[in-house]
């Protein structure tokens, strides 16, 4: 298993995520090597870090289509430590997404409350208003680039919710290129892509002598081909 360590220390370990790995033991993917497998074999002291058995140093995930940056506590009191400023919406996640469609503005906030879809299971879906059942979730975009039907976002969020950009972008009218879960087939560009057009591209956090380390991951070569594909 190819992972790569952008950087390790002693309290974490930041890595680029690789897509079609998955981030933990998951139903229908009992026998598939994980995140987690390659940390317990990499690290065996992870095995104590961390509040679910099932998850071991996994303080935040990232989608198994989804490739880029993310943050491994190597110890209790990093995981602890981490898991405070991500209550806090402390830790600037940062992603680049390439959608379908073109927005109207440069910039833009996405606040659709988020529910777990009663139609499809497994998918999350954006609601009008929030309801007991749902969840708030903030995301932020930024133009980088407009192409013909195309266009390069900078994706900021403030919550962590499960698929949260994926289901904001669909029902902003902006589905993500690649992506075959949250999609429409009304689109007027296709692109040939086997994956999300996802990727965790910054974090930023405080480490525990209160010093803010930022990461980046580079976009992968799949993803940087499509982006040269279309110019």
């Amino acid at each position: 298993m190819d992972i790569k360590i952008i950087q390790e220390t002693a309290d974490y370990l930041v890595i680029d995520k690789p897509s079609g790995l998955l981030v933990h033991p998951a139903e229908h993917h009992e026998k598939a090597q994980t995140l987690v497998h390659w940390l317990i074999r990499k690290y065996p002291e992870i095995a104590e870090v961390g509040e679910d058995p099932g998850r071991p140093g996994l303080v935040h995930r990232l989608d198994m289509e989804v490739s880029g940056v993310m943050v491994i506590p190597k110890t209790q009191r990093m995981f602890l430590h981490l898991k405070k400023q991500f209550q806090a919406h402390a830790i600037k996640k940062i992603y680049l997404a390439l959608v379908h469609g073109r927005p109207g503005k440069p910039e833009g906030v996405i606040n659709f409350p988020l529910a777990r879809s009663r139609r499809k299971k497994g998918r999350m879906s954006a609601q009008p208003q929030a309801t007991e059942k749902t969840r708030e979730a903030i995301t932020r975009f930024y133009v980088l680039k407009k192409f013909q039907h195309l266009t390069l976002l900078e994706i900021e969020i403030e919550t962590g919710r499960s698929n949260q950009i994926r289901a904001h972008l669909l029902a902003y009218g902006m589905p993500i290129v690649g992506d075959k879960v949250y999609r429409t087939k009304k689109v007027k560009q296709k692109v040939e892509l086997d994956r999300p057009f996802l990727h965790s591209w910054k974090l930023e956090f405080a480490d525990l002598n209160g010093l803010k380390k930022s990461f980046e991951a580079r976009l992968p070569g799949e993803l940087e081909k499509i982006l040269n594909k279309i110019k």
